[in-house]
């Protein structure tokens, strides 16, 4: 019984990090991927207006 008790917690963290791993690549792309790319889109469309913007007050 030992080599049981030896085994079972690598076997779960196994289990574990395989489900991870299958969550991230599952979230990946889909209906997910068009919202974040709405989201970094935006954020580097105020970046530039905002870079825009300060470059003009430097003139």
């Amino acid at each position: 019984m030992d080599y049981v008790s030896a085994l079972l917690p690598p076997v779960v963290m196994a289990v574990l990090f395989i489900a991870v791993i299958r969550v991230i690549v599952k979230t990946q792309g889909g209906a997910n991927k068009t919202k974040e790319d709405a989201a970094v889109d935006a954020a580097l469309a105020r970046a530039e207006s905002t870079r825009q913007a300060a470059a003009k007050n430097d003139i």
